[in-house]
């Protein structure tokens, strides 16, 4: 929907346009001149600047969480296997807070937690030794894991 003009001056009109976006893409802002020259810019980075907006959901770190269903799945893991431990993934760009569990076998979990603090807490609530993985690093037994998975899935 064009917004109409929004400055009008003796080399160039300008005018606005915003373009709804769909399920898990975020409305855009463009800008058209007189020269044809468009900028786009999405509208949650106009939120940012201007200081509001929700988290939106989805992948990053200001992801939403449902700590319950987090909180269900690793105790599920943690009574069906033994010697797990949990190790703390800091958030990157694109990702939250994880936490990865990992059985004494090599199997292992992640799930999103949104912060350090709440990772160690909950590693805690629920009686498992925790680590901060750029401390420890991964334990060797995960990788073997995951490799003996990868081989049985390339025989069948």
């Amino acid at each position: 929907m064009w917004l109409g003009p929004r400055r009008q001056g003796p080399r160039s009109t300008a005018s606005l346009q915003i373009v709804m976006g769909h399920e898990g893409v975020p409305p855009i802002v463009r800008t058209r001149t007189a020269t044809g020259t468009a900028y786009c810019m999405t509208v949650a980075l106009w939120d940012k600047v201007r200081g509001g907006g929700a988290p939106q959901k989805g992948d990053g770190p200001a992801m939403d969480v449902d700590l319950k269903a987090v909180r269900t799945h690793f105790r599920t893991f943690i009574t069906d296997r033994r010697g797990v431990e949990a190790y703390v993934e800091p958030a990157t760009s694109v990702t939250a807070t994880t936490v990865v569990l990992v059985a004494a076998d090599g199997e292992w979990t992640r799930r999103a937690v949104g912060s350090r603090d709440r990772a160690f807490a909950l590693s805690r609530d629920l009686g498992v030794p925790v680590y901060d993985v750029n401390l420890t690093g991964y334990p060797a037994r995960m990788r073997e894991w995951t490799s003996r998975q990868r081989r049985a899935e390339s025989d069948d």
